[in-house]
């Protein structure tokens, strides 16, 4: 499949594993399912020892009784490859494709995705196996499309096989040991290699390039794995059926944007906290290892999924009821899984899949909850599912080729993301320690307010805006922020630079231009390449022990409480205008906020991580009228808009235990109750609410 989904409105469902259930409910389970609103559900990924329970020995027939019923029922099914759980005998036939966590040391057994992916050993066994189910089931009518793998990129495997690969890798790159020594700077502690075999091995390493190379080595395997599983695949597919995997955002090994292109879709798992998680202005500033924990995060997932292909993007698996271990038990409030879903179409999603349909009676994610609690009698959430099922169903096809409106574009960087891992700016609590999750933490801070204040967000890769035309972005995106930005290419920055001169309002944040391609620290005043046009340059930075508090000039208005935290750049003002100054501290930081005009642009300039208030001010000066604006909407209630179709589409939600309201600027009806209202009626929220509406008259925009 190459151009549009092959499915018209929003695919719906859950993961559905019969192999896992008793005996004599598969029919129970599909008209459950069919009651519910059902139209899809995801299959066959995780068993490979149920496909191949010995090595040669294939077993394929089970699942036709599910895809039969579930055509026979109208749904479609998404066939996974079994390839990210590998089978007990083909790890002790081939011991050597166990993943080596350190050198020499292969992982324990008992978990997933233990083997080195590139090795040929697992390579072929794999092939074998994804082949043998998919050409069995290809041409069934209730295949709809393709899951490669699961979750890619779980490991960094340090395998013998892996490394010498790196060491040729790094030859296709560097050319000579020489150009290597340069470009590390390896004359740094007599690390200077005289041959390639010179090269150590990863486990002792402190050399922050030999890192980042690393982990960019790394992305490939997991890239490779999808783009040779998605061609395989294809040989099978027919032209109706589209090919995916399904992306965890936070996997070590992936580069999003690079595993995508292989795909006709980007797939992804977004897991959020629930109850007081999805309250308006929950104070959470952290992610935790693997779930969004604010309002504002489960928006932000959205928006990285649509960047890794700049493109609507499937929801594989999200929250039915609690999603953790035993100790961390928080089912959804009433109203909370539409919010999520309708969120997540909001930011163009085109399919909601719950993990899973039934909770497990076993293994590691016994309290993994699903769409039926262990005793698997529907109750609250399967009636609450069945629920959001029928207003889809009501929605029908007005979200086919729906893209979300965006005030904002905003930068995403793995390099960066990676080398800040190594390069923490930030300290953890009591600032003994580097927090490795910096990257993520200065992008939250400056995302955050963007959300908090009403804006909307496109993300788009570094790689990506390179690429693109700036003109056609200042047309796209008024206004551009990039903060955390600091292993980038002269190209990158130079983008950012062309972007302002052509017309648009360019942000920087912290770190922003300080590295390049390769995280070395540049040999020029921050932000190199930016800094003359700016206005505004520095070459001493810190960490704050405590906020700095921030007072605003008669051009921006200021929350109470607006600081900078952890971080703050001693601005040299150069011709930029100072918008807003810290208080006086023997540090002699003292600009807060300056802007300059730029060509036919600007750039805004934030030396601090802005605190939420902070954060939530600057953006409102970026954005004085967002389109949520016109709904003149409560504190908790969320305003999405976008078009479809030639429609104007507009989500509202009400993240609230208290009932809310907006008030409609233009006629509008609402797609799944058929409410209509007028120019300037309420349109009440009930508490948890969620609801999407068509502007029909649109003389008012």
């Amino acid at each position: 499949m190459t151009s549009a989904l092959p499915f018209s409105g929003v695919l719906f469902g859950a993961a559905y594993y019969a192999e896992y259930q008793p005996e004599g409910v598969l029919e129970r389970d599909l008209d459950l399912m069919a009651e519910a609103g059902f139209t899809a559900i995801r299959v066959g990924e995780s068993v490979w020892s149920t496909w191949e329970p010995r090595e040669g020995e294939f077993e394929l027939d089970w699942l036709q009784p599910v895809l039969d019923g579930a055509h026979a029922r109208g749904i479609r099914v998404v066939l996974g490859t079994p390839t990210y759980a590998v089978p007990l005998w083909l790890a002790r036939r081939h011991p050597e494709i166990v993943t080596e966590v350190e050198t020499g040391r292969r992982i324990g057994w008992g978990g997933r995705q233990e083997m080195d992916q590139s090795h040929p050993a697992y390579r072929f066994y794999a092939e074998r196996v994804a082949r043998k189910v998919v050409e069995r089931y290809a041409d069934h009518p209730a295949v709809v499309g393709f899951q490669v793998d699961n979750e890619p990129g779980l490991m960094l495997p340090r395998n013998e096989h892996t490394f010498q690969g790196f060491v040729d890798w790094l030859k296709a790159r560097y050319g000579t040991v020489e150009e290597l020594n340069r470009e590390w700077g390896l004359v740094y502690w007599s690390h200077l290699l005289s041959d390639w075999s010179d090269l150590w091995r990863p486990d002792g390493n402190w050399s922050p390039q030999y890192a980042l190379e690393w982990r960019r080595y790394q992305s490939t395997l997991a890239t490779d794995l999808i783009g040779w599983q998605a061609q395989m695949v294809r040989e099978y597919a027919r032209d109706d059926q589209f090919v995916t995997t399904c992306i965890s955002y936070t996997r070590p090994q992936i580069s999003d944007d690079e595993l995508a292109a292989s795909l006709d879709v980007t797939a992804g798992n977004p897991y959020y906290r629930m109850q007081s998680g999805l309250d308006a202005g929950v104070d959470e500033d952290r992610h935790a290892a693997w779930n969004h924990r604010s309002v504002w995060a489960l928006f932000q997932w959205a928006d990285r999924a649509w960047s890794s292909k700049q493109a609507p993007f499937l929801v594989t698996e999200t929250n039915a009821q609690s999603i953790s271990g035993p100790f961390d038990n928080r089912p959804p409030h009433p109203g909370q899984l539409k919010q999520a879903a309708f969120a997540l179409l909001a930011r163009g999603g085109r399919m909601v899949e719950y993990w899973h349909w039934h909770t497990l009676h076993f293994g590691t994610e016994t309290y993994w909850g699903g769409v039926l609690p262990h005793s698997q009698k529907p109750g609250r959430v399967y009636r609450e599912v069945a629920a959001l099922g029928a207003d889809l169903k009501a929605l029908g096809d007005a979200l086919d080729g729906f893209e979300p409106d965006a005030e904002v574009l905003f930068v995403w960087s793995t390099d960066s993301k990676w080398d800040l891992e190594v390069q923490s700016p930030l300290a953890m609590p009591g600032g003994a320690s580097p927090d490795t999750a910096s990257y993520q933490r200065i992008v939250d801070a400056h995302y955050r307010g963007l959300v908090e204040a009403g804006a909307q967000v496109r993300m788009m890769h570094a790689r990506q805006l390179a690429a693109a035309d700036p003109a056609d972005l200042v047309r796209r995106f008024p206004v551009l922020v990039a903060p955390g930005l600091y292993t980038a290419s002269d190209e990158v920055l130079a983008a950012l630079r062309a972007y302002a001169e052509a017309g648009g309002h360019l942000v920087l944040g912290i770190r922003t231009g300080y590295g390049d391609h390769l995280g070395r620290a540049r040999l020029a005043v921050a932000p190199a390449l930016l800094a003359d046009a700016a206005g505004a340059w520095y070459d001493e930075y810190s960490n704050l022990d405590e906020p700095l508090s921030v007072e605003a000039g008669a051009a921006i208005e200021l929350e109470a409480g607006s600081a900078g935290v952890e971080w703050v750049d001693v601005l040299q003002v150069d011709g930029a205008e100072v918008l807003a100054s810290f208080a006086p501290t023997e540090l002699g930081a003292e600009a807060a906020l300056v802007t300059r005009a730029a060509g036919s642009g600007r750039i805004t300039t934030v030396p601090t991580k802005p605190n939420a208030a902070f954060s939530r001010s600057i953006a409102r000066w970026l954005v004085p009228a967002p389109a949520a604006a016109a709904w003149s909407a409560d504190d908790t209630v969320t305003v999405t808009t976008g078009a479809s179709a030639g429609r104007r589409i507009v989500f509202l939600a009400n993240w609230s235990g208290s009932p809310a309201s907006v008030t409609a600027p233009a006629a509008a009806r609402d797609l799944v109750s058929g409410a209509t209202y007028g120019a300037g009626d309420p349109v009440p929220l009930e508490r948890r609410a969620a609801v999407v509406l068509e502007v029909v008259d649109r003389s008012a925009e």
